[in-house]
């Protein structure tokens, strides 16, 4: 399942890859593709093909953008000083390695500039095959790699992302990267109400993390824009019916109500001290909900025109 390929492929020479981010706790994005064949039905990003004609149904997996010759790009951006300091955050509205990575390279490529230009670098993923460029990781100036990992729950995995990697195989991830000296965490992104975050799932959730070396986790509650609601109220409708309406009346807005997520991160972090976590990634005063750390990040991006070449 998670080996599915998308349907269509296209290939974009972009005249820019390195995006300027104002308001999160880094100054820059890069993403290498646009779409995910991930097919997360909460994926905050499916509105981004709307500004290629698609929408935010699975036009989003099943149409991936690929940004062909990305690293020539950001190495004449780097050198024109575009860069003007600051952390930059790779895979932010799609997945750095998802599967036509494994073919194209161009995640591994861009990592090869950052190293080379000394930048500092987080990097967001679903996907254990970031472990293929474990000698480019060591080399770079790395503020953290981000495994998102939101749920342990079988079920609730294979019916909100059809064609993800295994969450033990995420776990798997984040072991072997600490064992490599690479900073790696979890982002328990997104919080799936009533169908991930009981104290049994949050427990659970919390010993596999300190069970796999994780350095830290980040929580992040499920953000619903309207065109993402439409599509996730609609797969949610049919594969946890009892959850619904209560789904449906929780998200009036954008996100649950500040008394949900109030009670909901109390519990959270009372988990993680009792699992031995200690969460630098998470600052004092600021709610990961607020940061939006790992859902929805960096999301703006300059429109590019769509071409099949």
């Amino acid at each position: 399942m998670a080996g599915r390929t998308p349907r269509r492929l296209f290939p974009k020479r972009p005249v820019s890859v390195l995006n300027r981010v104002e308001g999160m706790p880094f100054r820059w994005s890069i993403n290498p593709y646009r779409g995910c064949s991930h097919g997360c039905h909460f994926c905050y990003a499916r509105p981004t093909h709307s500004y290629l004609g698609f929408h935010a149904d699975d036009s989003f997996q099943h149409n991936i953008i690929v940004k062909r010759d990305a690293a020539e790009v950001l190495y004449r951006e780097l050198k024109r000083r575009k860069w003007k300091g600051g952390e930059v955050a790779v895979g932010t509205a799609t997945d750095p390695y998802q599967p036509v990575e494994a073919k194209w390279e161009l995640t591994r490529s861009i990592l090869k500039v950052l190293r080379d230009f000394r930048i500092p670098t987080s990097i967001t993923t679903r996907s254990p095959l970031i472990l293929r460029d474990r000698d480019i990781l060591r080399e770079m100036v790395l503020t953290s790699v981000n495994i998102s990992l939101s749920t342990l729950d079988e079920r609730v995995w294979r019916l909100t992302e059809p064609a993800s990697p295994h969450p033990k195989q995420r776990l798997e991830a984040v072991r072997k990267l600490s064992e490599a000296g690479i900073p790696a965490g979890l982002f328990l992104a997104p919080i799936l109400p009533y169908l991930a975050d009981s104290d049994e799932h949050l427990r659970s959730y919390m010993k596999a993390a300190r069970e796999c070396g994780a350095r830290f986790v980040v929580p992040s509650v499920l953000r619903l824009r309207p065109a993402v609601k439409s599509w996730f109220f609609r797969r949610i409708q049919t594969a946890f019916p009892r959850e619904y309406p209560r789904l449906v009346r929780l998200y009036e807005g954008a996100y649950p109500p500040d008394e949900y997520r109030a009670e909901l991160f109390a519990r959270i972090r009372r988990h993680m001290r009792d699992a031995g976590i200690e969460n630098e990634a998470v600052r004092e005063g600021a709610s990961p909900s607020e940061r939006e750390t790992g859902s929805g990040a960096g999301i703006p991006e300059e429109p590019i025109q769509l071409s099949l070449f």
